[in-house]
């Protein structure tokens, strides 16, 4: 059996092959057991020192990651680029280097600009777990989407899952697609045309703008919100508008009529993308997903320091 990782650094799904992903979903199982237990924290990482270095906001990944972290008795720093030496133009490489000469092990990194642990990763002699980057990828909450997903539906492969909303800046729906793909999942996205990336179909999903059609066809429905803040332009009426067209909503549930899973990686913009009714619903799984995030990244981190631990004994 395989006991570890393929990588050093978890900076995208496509890294990751299938023993990878059945070795970290397996390791996500055990720790959600303890996590549930009285007792939730165990001593695996007394002697490893995690940096969670966040230049973007972030409330779930970033809670998430810290509880992960502490739950495995890891000592933690947490940076914020608001109140850092970044205002004062240092770079990031300048800034990383000094986190790590605090003799830092593993480096959680949130980045608006694509790329950036990427690019950390060829500079800097430290693990790497990417928690966002721009547009581009967002691994952990994929590993952590599938993860519920299997809870719910068992073996995902030949299922339809359907991807809805804002595709073109969500990196959610990319690392979806590379995650569900290795899985032999089919997929489809669905969502306004000014919010589907062109060329798409060259990851072999299909495409859809019809909602009601998609959920009928899907098993599952991973629901985007609309990312303004990446927007520099309109690429749609309104609000009320897009929710008319890809808002889920009863009315919406009752003309598909089969039972699908709900999933939203957060934050939500009720009655926009979903309705509070359909959100707190028993057939969505949004607070499962926060729940599994936990476990997911504990088992990210904790398979990742092991590779420490493997270089110091060599």
């Amino acid at each position: 059996m395989i006991k570890s990782l393929s990588i050093n650094n978890l900076l995208g799904i496509n890294d990751l092959n299938v023993n990878d992903l059945n070795l970290i979903f397996k390791t996500a199982s055990y720790f959600k057991e303890i996590i549930n237990r009285p007792i939730k924290k165990v001593p695996t990482l007394r002697d490893i020192t995690v940096a969670n270095l966040f230049f973007e906001n972030s409330t779930r990944t970033k809670l998430s990651f810290e509880l992960a972290e502490k739950r495995l008795s890891s000592d933690i720093i947490n940076f914020s680029s608001q109140y850092s030496s970044l205002n004062k133009g240092e770079s990031l490489i300048d800034t990383v280097n000094n986190i790590l000469a605090m003799k830092v092990d593993i480096v959680v990194l949130r980045h608006p600009n694509p790329g950036a642990a990427f690019f950390l990763s060829e500079n800097i002699n430290s693990i790497i777990i990417n928690a966002g980057d721009g547009s581009h990828e967002h691994p952990t909450q994929a590993l952590l989407d599938s993860f519920s997903l299997i809870e719910k539906l068992g073996k995902l492969k030949k299922k339809n899952i359907a991807i809805v909303g804002d595709i073109l800046h969500s990196r959610v729906a990319l690392s979806n697609i590379y995650i569900l793909k290795k899985m032999g999942v089919n997929v489809r996205v669905c969502g306004p045309k000014t919010l589907i990336p062109r060329y798409i179909e060259s990851l072999g999903v299909d495409i859809s703008y019809d909602l009601i059609d998609t959920l009928k066809w899907c098993d599952a429905v991973n629901l985007l919100r609309v990312q303004n803040e990446r927007m520099n332009m309109n690429f749609f009426p309104s609000n009320r508008e897009y929710s008319k067209l890809y808002g889920l909503n009863k009315d919406v549930m009752n003309k598909i009529k089969n039972e699908i899973i709900i999933l939203h990686p957060g934050p939500i913009n009720r009655g926009v993308e979903i309705s509070s009714e359909i959100a707190d619903s028993d057939q969505a799984i949004i607070l499962d997903q926060v729940e599994n995030g936990v476990a997911i990244r504990m088992a990210v981190i904790y398979l990742l320091a092991k590779k420490i631990n493997i270089k110091n004994a060599d």
